[in-house]
Parts: C-alpha cells; sequence; structure tokens
C-alpha cells in the first residue's frame, strides 16, 4: 500500500509530506484548491509523461516520491528481482525528478529507470479511476475492455487479437499469390537464369582473389623466369658473385680473428649472412621450378575473369560480392516457390483461422461467464445507489465477422428504472446516473482488482442526497479490505473516511501555493460543516456534520 507521498516544488505545492494508512482517506478543499493536485503528482511518480510547465515558478525543479509497502505482492517481488531492483526493507519507492526545462529523470529505489518500468510497477500497486471515467463508458470498446478486467480475460483477449493478425497475414500471403503469381513468374524466371550464369562459375566465384593472383603469375611467367634467373647468377653464379665475395670475406675475417679473438660476433654474424643467402637461393631456384608456361590455363583465366566481370557489371556489383549475390538469389527463388505453393498457402490460412476461432471461443465463454457475474453485482451496486429497480445487462451479440477482438461484441445496456426496456448507456442513462453506474461498476473492478491502492478523483460528481451517502457507505466498505483514497466534494463521502486530508490555498510572498494537512476530529467537523454550509458555518451546520460523523 501507498504508505508515503512527497512532493516539492510542484505546481502551487512547495513542500507537501503526507502518512498514509490502511482504509478509507477523503480528500477534500474549496473548488481550485488544488485537490488533484495530489493525485497528478503521484500519477508522475508512477510514470506519467512530464513536461516542464509542472515546475512551481520560481524553482529549478520539482520532485515526487511514493514510497509503497510491498510486503505480500509475491508477483512484484519477482519482477523487481528480474528487473534488477533490490526492496529496501519491504518497501519500494518511486522517485521522479522534473527539471525547469521539461527533461526528467525517474528512479526506481535508488536507481534510475526508464519511464515505462515505472509503469510495469504502478500496475502492481494501484489503479486510478478518474473523474471522468463515466464518459469513457459510452465507447463499446471500453465496456469491452471493462468486462474482459472483470473477468480475468485480458491474457486471453491478447492471444487473439495476435492470432487474428497472424490470421490475416496468412490470408494476405495467399491473396498476394493469386493476385501477383504473373509478375512472380516473370520474377522468378529472371532470378533463375541469373542463378544458372551464376552456378556455372562454380566455386570460383568464391575464389576470385585466388584467381586473380594465378592469373598475374601466369601472365608474367616469362619477366618472373628471367627475374629468377638474374637473381641466382647474381648471388651464387657469376664471376663476381655475392657468395663468393661473402666466401673470401669469411676467410679473411677468420685470419684477422686468430689475432684478435674478439672478432668473433662480426664472424658469426657473417656466417649467419652466408647461411641466409645460400637459403635465398635455394628458394629462388625452387621458385622457378615451379614456374611454367601455361597458354591454355592463362587462356582458361581470362575467360573466367571475363565472364566475372560481365555479370558483376550486369548485376551492378562488385566481382568479390556475386557469390553472395547467388546467395540472395537462391533465397529469394526459394520464397517465391514456397509463395506460389496456393494449396500450402490456403493450408496455412485454414490452420491459422482455425486457431483464431480456438482462442475467439475460448474468450467468448470467459466473457459470457464473466457478462452474467457483472450484471448481477452492478445491478446489486445499483440498488445502494438509489437507481433501485434498475438493472445492468451486460450482452454479447455475435460480430459480423472476426474481429480482433473476438467473435462478439460488447453492449452495456441499462434501465434506470423498474419498468424500462434496457437501452445504451448513451442513450437511457443521464448524467448523474452515468456516474452513479460508473462508480457501482469500478467498485466491482476493483474486487477482482490485485493491486491493494485504489484511488477516486471526484467519481462522485453529479450526485448528493441520500445517493451521497450510499456513494459514502460503499467506499467505507470497500476500505475495509483495501486502501482507498477518495477526491470528494460530498460532505456524505467525506464523513465515512477513517482520515482526513485537506487542501488550502494562501498567498504567500507574492506567491500563491497550496498546503495538504491531515484534519483532527475538531477540525474534520468545520471542514465537513463549510462543505454542508458553503462559507458560512452555523452551529446548526456544526451539529450536522457532527452528527455526520458520528453516523
Amino acid at each position: 500500500m501507498l504508505s508515503h507521498l512527497s512532493i516539492r516544488n510542484y505546481l502551487l505545492v512547495e513542500s507537501v509530506e503526507l502518512d498514509f494508512a490502511p482504509g478509507l482517506t477523503v480528500l477534500t478543499g474549496e473548488t481550485g484548491a488544488g485537490k488533484s493536485i495530489l493525485i497528478d503528482a503521484l500519477a508522475l511518480a508512477l510514470g506519467d509523461r512530464a513536461e516542464g510547465g509542472v515546475v512551481r515558478q520560481g524553482a529549478a525543479r520539482a520532485e515526487i516520491a511514493a514510497e509503497f509497502l510491498i510486503d505480500g505482492l509475491p508477483q512484484l517481488a519477482s519482477w523487481l528481482d528480474e528487473a534488477g531492483y533490490v526492496p529496501e526493507d519491504g518497501s519500494l519507492i518511486l522517485r521522479r525528478v522534473i527539471e525547469a526545462g521539461g527533461r526528467s529523470r525517474a528512479f526506481i529505489n535508488s536507481s534510475a529507470a526508464p519511464l515505462a518500468q515505472m509503469k510495469e510497477a504502478a500496475e502492481f500497486l494501484l489503479d486510478i479511476h478518474g473523474q471522468h471515467a463515466h464518459h469513457a463508458l459510452l465507447r463499446p470498446q471500453a465496456q469491452r475492455e471493462v468486462l474482459d478486467a472483470y473477468a480475468g480475460a485480458q491474457p486471453l483477449a491478447a492471444s487473439v487479437a495476435a492470432a487474428w493478425h497472424a490470421w490475416q497475414a496468412a490470408r494476405q500471403r495467399r491473396l498476394e499469390a493469386e493476385t501477383y503469381g504473373h509478375a512472380r513468374q516473370i520474377e522468378r524466371e529472371g532470378l533463375t537464369l541469373a542463378v544458372d550464369e551464376l552456378c556455372a562459375l562454380g566455386d570460383d566465384l568464391a575464389r576470385w582473389d585466388e584467381i586473380q593472383t594465378e592469373h598475374a603469375r601466369l601472365a608474367h611467367v616469362t619477366t618472373l623466369l628471367e627475374g629468377c634467373q638474374a637473381l641466382i647468377h647474381g648471388l651464387d653464379e657469376g664471376e663476381e658473385a655475392v657468395s663468393t665475395q661473402l666466401g673470401e670475406m669469411s676467410t679473411r675475417l677468420d685470419a684477422m680473428r686468430a689475432v684478435d679473438d674478439s672478432l668473433g660476433e662480426a664472424a658469426t654474424l657473417l656466417d649467419s649472412a652466408n647461411a641466409d643467402l645460400a637459403e635465398a637461393v635455394h628458394a629462388l631456384r625452387r621458385y622457378a621450378g615451379h614456374l611454367s608456361l601455361d597458354p591454355e590455363r592463362l587462356a582458361e583465366l581470362d575467360r573466367l575473369l571475363s565472364d566475372i566481370h560481365r555479370l558483376a557489371r550486369k548485376h551492378r556489383v562488385q566481382p568479390d560480392a556475386l557469390a553472395g549475390l547467388l546467395g540472395q538469389f537462391t533465397e529469394r527463388l526459394s520464397e517465391l516457390a514456397a509463395g506460389d505453393d496456393l494449396d500450402a498457402l490456403q493450408a496455412a490460412e485454414d490452420a491459422a483461422f482455425a486457431h483464431y476461432q480456438g482462442e475467439a471461443k475460448q474468450l467468448g465463454a470467459l466473457r459470457r461467464k464473466g457478462a452474467t457475474a457483472l450484471s448481477k453485482q452492478v445491478t446489486a451496486a445499483m440498488c445502494e445507489l438509489a437507481l433501485a429497480g434498475g438493472r445492468l445487462d451486460v450482452v454479447l451479440q455475435p460480430a459480423g465477422e472476426p474481429r480482433a477482438h473476438g467473435m462478439e461484441d460488447v453492449a452495456f445496456l441499462v434501465a434506470s428504472h423498474p419498468g424500462l426496456a434496457p437501452g445504451p448507456l448513451v442513450r437511457v442513462a443521464s448524467g448523474g446516473e452515468l456516474s452513479r453506474i460508473s462508480l457501482a461498476i469500478q467498485t466491482a473492478l476493483s474486487g477482482v482488482a490485485g493491486v491493494p491502492t485504489l484511488i477516486f478523483d471526484e467519481v462522485d460528481v453529479g450526485i448528493g442526497g441520500s445517493v451521497a451517502e450510499a456513494v459514502g457507505r460503499r467506499l467505507a466498505k470497500l476500505g475495509e479490505t483495501r486502501q482507498v483514497l477518495v477526491i470528494t466534494h460530498l460532505p456524505q463521502v467525506a464523513a465515512r473516511g477513517s482520515r482526513h486530508l485537506r487542501v488550502a490555498k494562501q498567498a504567500r510572498g507574492g506567491f500563491v501555493s497550496s498546503s495538504i494537512e491531515r484534519l483532527d476530529e475538531s477540525a474534520r467537523v468545520e471542514e465537513i460543516a463549510r462543505m454542508l454550509g458553503g462559507m458560512k458555518i452555523t452551529e446548526t451546520t456544526r451539529q450536522h456534520a457532527v452528527e455526520m460523523l458520528a453516523g
């Protein structure tokens, strides 16, 4: 549950530190005092996008930190472990820093974190029901999502959507094969010709560097032979060969060494030069022995190089890229062959559709079960909310054709009074009735949600009197099993809270700021009296406030 919230330099708030406890906490204040600031700030700590305009005037940055006690949330503990975040003494801190220029940073405990991970963590912690949630209920998509959430069908709905897209992709492949068969045939013929030409060169495509080297050697074999002979003659066979001169020099150095033995190092080096020279002459003779004039092989290499250069120009690539191009052409031919097998494509499409149908039927069964339970639960709640005799029917109607969301459409039909035929929410329910129906649905969803904290932001707009008392009782009952935070303008709801926070706005030092304080019993009487009677508080309104708190 949420245990602590710290807000600094956010909009009208300079500095606020709030502690929270289990049960129902209510937040009140005059219109425009900034009651929703707390929820908006908390949403930023949970990963909502931020802008620089949220920073309090004159401050460099805003900072919001929310601390949660997470004992008893094993799924969150597993998620934190996989993501690499270590809980600190059974608590989790989500912190957000927003610079005045708009840049923001997010932290999970003391580690920097992306917003996507903060949002994932938040899904384990709390749900926020906004004051305009009842407007969303008018959309068929929102009604379907409500039912799926209540029925625990969201994972299966995602699987159905994936299966539908897979089926559509298989269907599109089959249609393209039928529609563009002639064009694919032309492409296949061209690729087949290209592959045949390249395959005719065999392994030589991959030996481009070796072929160039061999061709260069054969083309210059006469020059190479002449060079070898000249080198061998100069080093070892001529009258003034280097080997002869080195031999004479070695003899002379040996005579000198007999006089001065310190010339041993020079003698050793000269002997080494003699040995290296002999090795070089031997290597040249061996190389020359392998050189031979081979006009037929040279002509063959000429033709091969000509073919390689011709195909390289044809396909507009470098010669050494032809081997890779052959692989690409071969792979594309395989794709075309598979794509032209209409029987195989039809079979793949049928299999994909059968998988979609199987998933969609399971989803439909889960939705029908959930629709019955949700209808009963919301109808019972409507009676508590001064809509006695009214009812909500969650109806599943066959879709015109299979769709990504399944094979049925979901509609919420409501009868707000006995004897009225149920009709669509958008045409039947008034604004106040829609708000109450929305609250009944939201509390029903809260009953199946796994999160420990629920926040309601002025969902009681448009109601009052006995209905407001019923709303207060319902939220208080919800607070017996969950941590519930409610922003309200109704004294009947505020009186049901186990703790009470008040937002106030004041001008100080040329700045307007909002503050949030926890009220003691006497202050609660004054606040509820204000909510009952406006700016003028009388003993009558105070007495009424005392009675409401006692009730």
